[in-house]
């Protein structure tokens, strides 16, 4: 999204304008796969019984009712089935009629340590407020969301964040966040071709055609396929002129992505940090290139609890398993993995395990991290990234709450100004920090210039008709504003923005649409019932007339 002068976003036309219908249903694994079980039919039902085959699915095939009191935002959340479909029920205790439900479409998460549920409303796709936790047995917030104080608005479900549990995931309609008219993705669960490449010419002739084999591409490639998925950092950026959903087998991840840590930051306090945490293993460190995720793991395989301990303990002998090393080393316990690698919490994601991938030798006394991380931001496995990228990285840290990180960003973005003429997101960060910098000038500019690279880009949009109704120039803000919200009608803080330039001119039916609209999306927020109760307040200050 990109604008901190962009709070939320919503729509101004009713919601009764638009059709309504069932949306199609993406293909399982199974559905989607069978057209390899013909030749590997062993490893297709051995696959079929993996967290990637079921990262995903409907969400009837993968429900657990429960509830959960989120005491600190007065919103009591349920999960159960109504008629045999399961739903999403919320009452607000800080708001009279704040309760509703939803009906719930796929699930996100293949249990083993959490699941979440999606849903759909008039084609835009939101995630839910709250997650299933396997380590607890029990509904909470999602990560990042406990502190809130009051129902929160629609989380909007974008294609990015979609790819690692979803195969075949499609961009959401243009100009728009989450808005899909057709299927948010093909494929639900992680397929085949998402490891292997597109197997059309392969089945075509029979086999002989090759599809992507990890272990005969160059490792940087090879590598790839894991890290797309498995590495966190403390910032990722999307390189410019490249989208994540364009990413296949065979491309170099460095191309797409460039990731970020705080130099001596720890790996064990974020989730999703297997590939870094491994990587910094005296394993890794001494194979070299000829070790890598699948050394250990099979991807086609999991086994089952009882065998997991001589599955993996297979995998350490493989390299020390010579009769002097067995026969000392512990004979007594087999378990390599419960020693040297245990389990550890993430600070990031509540209620969730991680296996500690740095295979310590000592793990009690190597365990610590290094306590203290620097504000200073550095590459792993980017080695393409640039100043462009470095000050990406600074920028979306000072949108997760760092202010102080918004001054280097600003430095190596306004230093790459002649390098970024067509790069709307920098363009879109540099004009924030402009602001935020007390130049208004540079930052109108900018964001003109965006528009002129993409008349409907939402952020610029969005921002420049915030930044014209702080000048007065209502006129213009409605326009940018209108435009925006006529195709994105989920967004709370676009509609509020909305709404306010409408009052401003008199507009109280326009203010009263905007917001009811806004609130079909985002049931029980109180901001935008407070102003939707106000609305005939709304007036054109006298000698001023309406601006239309």
């Amino acid at each position: 999204m990109g604008g901190v002068l962009l709070l939320f976003v919503i729509g101004l036309l009713p919601v009764a304008t638009r059709p309504q219908r069932t949306p199609p249903t993406a293909t399982s694994v199974r559905v989607a796969d069978a057209a390899c079980a013909k030749c590997h039919r062993s490893i297709y039902k051995t696959y079929l019984l993996t967290p990637m085959a079921n990262a995903s699915g409907p969400a009837g095939q993968l429900f657990t009712p429960g509830s959960f009191n989120h005491a600190q935002a007065h919103v009591y959340y349920v999960l159960e089935k109504v008629e045999g479909k399961p739903v999403l029920k919320w009452r607000n205790n800080n708001a009279p009629g704040g309760s509703g439900q939803r009906d719930l479409t796929y699930f996100l998460g293949s249990g083993h340590l959490g699941t979440t549920w999606l849903y759909s409303v008039n084609n835009y796709l939101f995630e839910s407020p709250v997650a299933w936790y396997s380590a607890t047995g029990r509904y909470d917030m999602k990560p990042g969301l406990s502190n809130a104080t009051g129902m929160l608005p629609g989380l909007a479900m974008q294609s990015d964040c979609m790819r690692c549990h979803m195969s075949n995931v499609l961009p959401s309609d243009s100009d728009t966040i989450n808005r899909y008219s057709g299927l948010p993705f093909l494929h639900a669960g992680i397929t085949c071709e998402a490891c292997h490449g597109d197997t059309a010419a392969h089945l075509k002739s029979g086999g002989k055609a090759p599809v992507i084999d990890l272990a005969r591409i160059a490792p940087e490639k090879r590598d790839s396929v894991c890290i797309s998925c498995h590495l966190e950092a403390d910032i990722t950026v999307e390189r410019a002129g490249h989208s994540m959903l364009n990413f296949k087998p065979g491309d170099s991840i460095a191309d797409f992505l460039a990731f970020y840590t705080y130099t001596k930051s720890d790996p064990l306090a974020r989730g999703v940090s297997e590939v870094e945490q491994f990587n910094q293993s005296m394993c890794k460190r001494s194979s070299g290139d000829r070790m890598s995720c699948t050394t250990c793991h099979d991807p086609h395989f999991r086994p089952a609890p009882s065998q997991r301990i001589a599955y993996f303990r297979s995998k350490c002998l493989a390299c020390h398993g010579t009769p002097t090393f067995t026969s000392v080393h512990h004979p007594d316990n087999p378990d390599c993995i419960g020693c040297h690698m245990p389990h550890n919490g993430a600070q990031n994601i509540p209620h969730v395990a991680w296996t500690d991938h740095r295979i310590l030798r000592h793990p009690t006394a190597e365990s610590a991290s290094e306590s203290i991380a620097t504000t200073t931001l550095k590459p792993i496995f980017s080695p393409e990234a640039n100043p462009r990228d470095l000050g990406m990285a600074y920028y979306l840290a000072y949108l997760k709450g760092n202010s102080a990180e918004g001054a280097n960003a600003w430095l190596l973005l306004n230093s790459q100004q002649q390098l970024i003429q067509n790069d709307k997101a920098a363009l879109n960060a540099l004009a924030v920090l402009s602001f935020e910098r007390g130049d208004p000038k540079t930052g109108e500019s900018l964001l003109e210039r965006v528009l002129h690279l993409d008349p409907n880009d939402l952020t610029a949009e969005s921002d420049l008709g915030a930044v014209m109704a702080k000048q007065g120039n209502l006129s213009e803000s409605l326009q940018l504003l209108r435009n925006a919200f006529s195709r994105n009608q989920d967004v709370a803080g676009l509609a509020m923005n909305l709404a306010r330039v409408q009052c401003a001119t008199g507009d109280a039916e326009g203010v009263r649409n905007t917001l009811k609209t806004a609130l079909i999306y985002n049931p029980g927020v109180e901001e935008l019932q407070r102003f939707l109760k106000s609305a005939d307040d709304c007036h054109v200050p006298a000698g001023k007339g309406t601006q239309q």
